[in-house]
């Protein structure tokens, strides 16, 4: 039983700690958005993240002729990714712009590539049943950050601090992320 209670933390931590950044991307998006508005940019977002689980679980499954343990290598991408985020840490955002349904899901989509290196990953590391448990985790979280981000919208404070602060815990983040990967896919 405490293998599935580590399957679920690690697909937990797997999810935040790629969505951390969109969290307050889309918060802030929402803060902007009219309010009648918001159910529709939430759908899209959540469609986005679905297309992303389709993608990883479609990637981890190329990957089942890969042995595990150099599957494990794969945690280079999310270093990289924390590397890149560390030296751009300080950089000012620009305030976000309103978009419509479309641009969130394309959006979302698009900032994708770190849940991709490390959720493909982590679902070829797991047998098919804990990838499953991993993908309704992933489901159980995007329903949480979505009406997370819908309450905090209407704390426009609390996304300026999430959006200057979540630059500085991304690159630690992903480095935990890259350490998960390799304990996951027994390469260390």
């Amino acid at each position: 039983m405490s293998s599935v209670l580590v399957e679920l933390a690690v697909a937990v931590g797997a999810f935040v700690g790629t969505m951390i950044d969109n969290y307050f991307a889309f918060a802030g998006q929402l803060a902007i958005s009219a309010p009648e508005r918001h159910r529709g940019l939430a759908w899209a977002q959540a469609t986005g993240v679905a297309g992303l689980v389709v993608v990883a679980a479609t990637l981890a499954y190329a990957l089942t002729n890969v042995p595990l343990r150099a599957v494990g290598l794969l945690a280079l991408a999310p270093w990289l990714l924390g590397l890149h985020a560390w030296r751009h840490r300080d950089d000012t955002t620009a305030e976000p712009r309103r978009r419509g349904q479309v641009t969130t899901f394309l959006t979302t989509f698009a900032l994708g590539g770190d849940n991709l290196a490390v959720w493909a990953p982590l679902l070829r590391a797991a047998a098919p049943a804990r990838a499953a448990l991993s993908i309704v985790a992933f489901a159980v979280c995007e329903v949480g950050f979505v009406v997370s981000a819908r309450t905090l919208a209407g704390h426009p404070r609390v996304v300026a601090w999430g959006q200057r602060q979540g630059r500085r815990l991304v690159p630690l983040v992903y480095g935990l992320l890259g350490v998960a990967i390799l304990l996951e896919c027994h390469t260390l």
